[in-house]
Order: structure tokens, then C-alpha cells, then sequence
């Protein structure tokens, strides 16, 4: 079978006449992006002009496992068809902006399969065509699969669709890097804010699906991480029916039901990935209590809404782009192809190896509109990065809060530390 690809078209004009203008403008973008971001500009290395018509090109591949999920509550919540896709292509013209004065241009192919094999068989194909960089938006195992097809290749994965926190643990990978946050990290930042505003009993709710647990986990190890208390915890089995034909009226008779009686709390937590039940939980609890979680106040890597260190320019540009709001799997595929580019930038080199090598060095940073510059842990490939708490309209916080210190970076209170870490691929 073919493999199912689409590459996003590029740049190519090429005006040799600016080639003086070259080293200027080059530094003149990346420092200005920098300004933007309120961050002090890294000093960047003078790039000498690529000669008129020589170019560099650099592939990277989006493979995207088709899953069928389950559908939201809400059909505001309904996924739109190209979730990830059109961050990984607003990154594409980003890069090829910088890359034209470079003498590189990106491009993006995109497979997909909702077979886990087919879709690695097709990724595969991709990288002995001469693609080195993989975005992969897929499940654990898919990942894993394809991580140990790639290995012992001149090829780097960047995950932005699994938050599994065993892909950073027991099952990580030396050729994976994660954009992606974990539920670790997600849980912490929720954590953080939850001490900062003393809601310290916490009574948790969990569902069936095994990622309600898997959050439900990263919660319980947030909580005692910081010294919070799940003072009770239940777990939401049953079916609260359609909201056509009278289901409002279920809906608001079996939530208080469910919920009363329940031990004194200052904040109910709820653990619905598959977005069951979690929407029916606000303003329908038996105790007027908030929410938070998965629903509610929400942990996440990027919302709407941010309009700080200058979020909006790149809103505005997606919104252009896509038509449509920029969501977390689109920023943390943006994140992914724009660390290449940042890498190929500042290396100054375009072999694969030596790419790989740079983007995962203590030397490689990003700047991706949240305050700070971006890194990527060297004992697991977790991207460090601040998580923004957040309700469906506006931010409320940011993770790291006030007063939880760390001796190298207070993004390392989020998620697993290295003296924690399970991960022995990434050892020394």
C-alpha cells in the first residue's frame, strides 16, 4: 500500500541581490522574536549567506495516528480535522522565514493511518527517503513502536500527542524527545496552584477509561508531592444519559446525588480524559465547591486566549492561518517543528546527526511565548516548559507559582526530577 502523504508546499524564491543584507536580517528576526517574548536576546552567532541557489532542505514528517475517540459532551469540544496539523504548519513558515536567509527550507510531510503498524511502515518509508525528524501525534504504544523501528537511525522523534508519563519513565526512549507535557507535569502545575490558594483537601473523582486513572495517579503523587490531601476519592461508573429529551433534568438530580455526603473539601478534582462526564461536575455539586482538573480550572500547555510575552502575534497568525483558535496539540507540534528549525538555525549545520546532537545539548534553547526559554531535560527529553491554569474563556495562572524553588530551574518542580527519574535510557 502507498503511504498516505501530504507535503505542505514552501518557499522558494531565493533573492540573491539581498545577499549582503543576509547576516543582518537574519539576527535582526531572531533577536527581534526574542524582544517579543520579554526575554533578553541570546547573542547570535554571525551566519555567513548561503551562495545564490545553493539550498539546504530539511523534511520533517508528522505521522498521526487516527484514533476513535469517544465524543465530547460538548460539540464545542468536537476536535477539528486538522488539530496539530495546522501548528506544525504555521512552524514550517515560521522556520522557512529564517531558513530563506540560511539557505534552508523546510518542509512538512504528513502521513496518517489509524493502523498502528501501517502508520510506522509509512514513517518508516519517510525516513529512508532521507526525513530525519519525526512529529509524532500518536498513542503510547504507537510511539513506542515507532521509536523502535527508528532505532540505530540518524532519526529523532519529537512526541506531541502523548502525556503518558511512562514514556518518560520505565518506556523512554533515547531517540524520543517529548513536547508534549506529561501528566506529571500537568498534575504538578495544578498542584502548585491549588497550595498557593490553600484549597489543600481535595476530594477526587476519577472515571473508568485508562487515562481517568493515569491522571487520577499523577494527581495523587502531585498531592502528596506538596503535602495536599485527597480527603476521599470516588469513581464515576455510571451513564448520566443525553441531554436531548429531558437529560438536563437527569443530569441535575444524579450529579448531587452523586457528590453528597462527601468528606469536607475544599476543591472537588476531577480525572476525565475521555470527557465523559467531567463538563456535568461545575455548578451541579452537591457542596458548592469549584472544580478542577481535566474539567474546570484545567492544567495545559497552551489556551486561546494568552496574550502575554506576546502570545498574540502568534494567535493572530494561526487564527489566519487555520481559521480557527490555536490548541494545545497545535502548539506543542509548533514547539516541536520550530525546535528543528532553532537547531538548524543556530548550528549552523543541516546533517542530521549533528542537528540531533545540538537540539538535545544544555546548549540549545527555544523561545516559544511563555516568558522563558525552553529546554529539553537531559535525563529524560522532557521539554521544560511553565503550564498555563486556565477555564474555558481566560488563563487564571502559571506554573511554576511563587515560593516552589529549585537549585538549577523552578521548571523543574514540574513533572519528575532527575533524582527521581525511572528513565535509564537517557543515563550516562
Amino acid at each position: 500500500m502507498e503511504p498516505k502523504t501530504t507535503t505542505h508546499p514552501d518557499r522558494r524564491r531565493f533573492c540573491g541581490g539581498l545577499a549582503h543584507l543576509v547576516p543582518a536580517a537574519a539576527v535582526a528576526l531572531l533577536t527581534g522574536a526574542a524582544f517579543a517574548l520579554g526575554q533578553t536576546p541570546t547573542k547570535v552567532p554571525q551566519t555567513r549567506a548561503a551562495p545564490a541557489g545553493e539550498i539546504h532542505r530539511i523534511a520533517i514528517v508528522l505521522a498521526r495516528e487516527l484514533r476513535d475517540l469517544s465524543s465530547p459532551i460538548s460539540p464545542l469540544d468536537i476536535r477539528p480535522p486538522d488539530d496539530g496539523v495546522a501548528g506544525a504548519r504555521l512552524a514550517i513558515n515560521d522556520n522557512n522565514t529564517t531558513g530563506r536567509f540560511l539557505g534552508q527550507e523546510f518542509t512538512l510531510i504528513i502521513v496518517h493511518s489509524s493502523n498502528a503498524a501501517e502508520l510506522v511502515a509509512d514513517a518508516k518509508k519517510q525516513v529512508d527517503a532521507g526525513a530525519s525528524f519525526i512529529i509524532a501525534d500518536a498513542s503510547a504504544p504507537t510511539l513506542l513502536a515507532l521509536a523502535d523501528a527508528m532505532k540505530g537511525r540518524d532519526a529523532l522523534i519529537l512526541n506531541a500527542g502523548a502525556s503518558d508519563d511512562r514514556l518518560r519513565e520505565q518506556d523512554c526512549r533515547l531517540n524520543v524527545v517529548h513536547t508534549a507535557p506529561s501528566r506529571a507535569m500537568l498534575a504538578d502545575a495544578l498542584a502548585q496552584y491549588l497550595r498557593w490558594k490553600r484549597w489543600q483537601r481535595w476530594f477526587l473523582v476519577y472515571g473508568t477509561e485508562p487515562g481517568d486513572e493515569a491522571f487520577a495517579n499523577a494527581l495523587r503523587r502531585s498531592a502528596k508531592r506538596f503535602g495536599l490531601k485527597i480527603v476521599e476519592e470516588r469513581q464515576f461508573k455510571d451513564d448520566v444519559g443525553s441531554r436531548a429529551d429531558g437529560g438536563h433534568e437527569q443530569i441535575q438530580e444524579r450529579i448531587p446525588a452523586f457528590t453528597q455526603r462527601a468528606s469536607a473539601h475544599d476543591v472537588l478534582l476531577v480525572a476525565d480524559e475521555s470527557g465523559r462526564f467531567g463538563e456535568y461536575l461545575p455548578y451541579r455539586t452537591f457542596d458548592p465547591r469549584p472544580v478542577a482538573g481535566t474539567q474546570g480550572l484545567v492544567p495545559t500547555s497552551w489556551h486561546p486566549a494568552l496574550e502575554q510575552w506576546g502570545a498574540t502575534q502568534i494567535q493572530n497568525r494561526f487564527r489566519r492561518l487555520a481559521n480557527r483558535p490555536m490548541e494545545s496539540l497545535d502548539y506543542d507540534a509548533w514547539v516541536a517543528v520550530r525546535a528543528i528549525g532553532e537547531a538548524a538555525t543556530r548550528s549552523k549545520t543541516t546533517s542530521p546527526a549533528d542537528l540531533i546532537g545540538y537540539l538535545k545539548s544544555p546548549g540549545f534553547e527555544l523561545g516559544a511565548f511563555k516568558g522563558r526559554k525552553l529546554t529539553f531535560r537531559d535525563w529524560d527529553g522532557q521539554l521544560r516548559q511553565p503550564i498555563l491554569i486556565g477555564t474555558a474563556k481566560l488563563p487564571v495562572s502559571v506554573s511554576p507559582q511563587p515560593g516552589f524553588l529549585h537549585q538549577v530551574t523552578e521548571l523543574d518542580t514540574l513533572g519528575f526530577d532527575k533524582p527521581e527519574t525511572n528513565c535509564r535510557a537517557y543515563a550516562p
